[in-house]
């Protein structure tokens, strides 16, 4: 779906272009900061992923350690090293505990290994055997190293997991900015100023058309005034005129009369 060609159904007036201007904005300034945020968990990922690729490589190394090892304490110890490893302990020294960590929003889950001390002291001390002990130990110290190991790599995972879920959400988020709400804003901004435009260029047509039509009837007004000023000013002229001129005509004829 893509927002090239398509707008908002909104009424074009300026209120609605401040609106319109103000959510692009905010969808530009949202999109800087997703993509902000996406390059900085695109980092985070790259590194949590060599990281892993490490943690699987030296754990190939812990595990056939702590596999050798396990084979040299039932060698010393003998067979029966299980019943007396199960019947020593009672509860679980090395525990694991989980926390969150921040990255840019997005909460990773974290697990770190810790020994439990009173757990630890309770434990019976297996180097008393008859034989063997140093065996066993040297067997719990590979295998408490290759816990570490994997809970290392199980927190790693899922942080890998989180960050790509986070990575592709925020990606998608991205792209809809960039590719549909910003598009979109910026046509219906287009076609808000365009009404605009011919709303402008129709009140001035309006005026003008306005202004000529007063213009003209303020025209007709003053010829009409012009041509009653003067009809009226020829209709008494006229009949005095020639009142005055036969006046003239006879008291000359009367004048020649007394001459001659």
């Amino acid at each position: 779906m893509s927002g090239q060609g398509q707008r908002l159904v909104v009424v074009p007036t300026v209120t609605m272009l401040g609106v319109v201007k103000a959510r692009l904005i905010g969808a530009t300034r949202g999109h800087a900061l997703l993509k902000k945020k996406s390059d900085a968990l695109t980092v985070q990922f790259r590194a949590i992923l060599k990281k892993i690729v490490m943690t699987k490589e030296s754990m190939g190394e812990v595990m056939r350690a702590s596999s050798f090892a396990l084979t040299e304490a039932k060698y010393a110890a003998g067979d029966n090293i299980r019943h007396v490893v199960l019947e020593s302990v009672k509860t679980a020294s090395v525990r694991v505990r989980s926390r969150q960590e921040n990255i840019a929003g997005v909460k990773l889950p974290k697990f770190e290994h810790y020994t439990d001390s009173s757990a630890a002291d309770s434990r019976a001390d297996l180097t008393g055997l008859a034989r063997g002990g140093q065996q066993v130990q040297a067997c719990r110290g590979a295998y408490v190293k290759a816990i570490e190991v994997l809970v290392e790599l199980a927190s790693l995972q899922t942080s890998f997991l989180t960050l790509d879920e986070a990575i592709k959400t925020t990606n998608r988020r991205v792209n809809a900015l960039e590719n549909v709400v910003k598009p979109r804003l910026e046509n219906t901004i287009t076609y808000i100023k365009g009404e605009l435009d011919e709303l402008e260029r129709e009140d001035f047509f309006r005026l003008k058309k306005i202004q000529g039509y007063k213009k003209r009837e303020i025209e007709r007004k003053e010829l009409e005034a012009r041509l009653a000023a003067e009809i009226s000013s020829n209709r008494f002229a006229m009949p005095l005129g020639s009142a005055g001129r036969n006046i003239l005509v006879a008291g000359g004829e009367k004048d020649e009369d007394v001459i001659f």
